[in-house]
């Protein structure tokens, strides 16, 4: 078999309605089109949106701008001034700082941002660093370590 042979089965198409071609057709007389009035003309259909000089619809609905992306992942921001409640040497990642208060949610990733200054090494573990942040932990003497986890199906990777 060919890519030019093949065809669909029968009946998996129905023919169009052939309007207007007598009362046989079961389309006959007005054809479907009601008696008299702009529907019943040629080119008949109206300008788009046009709802008989009713405000339209998209006229009534408040403006709305832009979009709301599905694939956004919403970070908990935790600034590195936050930190400094931790001891030094201590391992920090998102179950410390849920448990500390600094995140509300478990589940949603966590993001450190360089607000603020930070005078201890500590090992912070995050899904996401601003260059800031990891400059001020780096320079405090700790390590900012990335965390590559499923986040609502999806991948996640500072």
């Amino acid at each position: 078999m060919k890519l030019h042979e093949l065809r669909t089965p029968v009946g998996a198409r129905r023919g169009r309605k052939r309007r207007c071609r007598g009362i046989a057709a079961g389309q006959g007389k007005t054809g479907g089109f009601g008696t008299k009035g702009s529907g019943a003309r040629s080119g008949r259909g109206g300008a788009l949106y046009f709802e008989g000089g009713q405000l339209p619809l998209v006229n009534r609905l408040p403006l709305k701008r832009g979009f709301r992306n599905i694939n956004r992942i919403e970070y908990s921001a935790v600034n590195v001034q936050s930190l400094r409640q931790f001891e030094a040497g201590t391992v920090v990642d998102p179950t410390v700082l849920a448990d500390a208060g600094l995140v509300k949610k478990r589940n949603v990733p966590v993001k450190v941002l360089g607000w603020g200054e930070l005078d201890r090494a500590l090992t912070v573990k995050a899904d996401r660093f601003s260059q800031s942040a990891r400059g001020k932990i780096e320079a405090a003497g700790g390590k900012a370590e990335l965390l590559v986890r499923s986040v609502g199906g999806l991948r996640v990777r500072g």
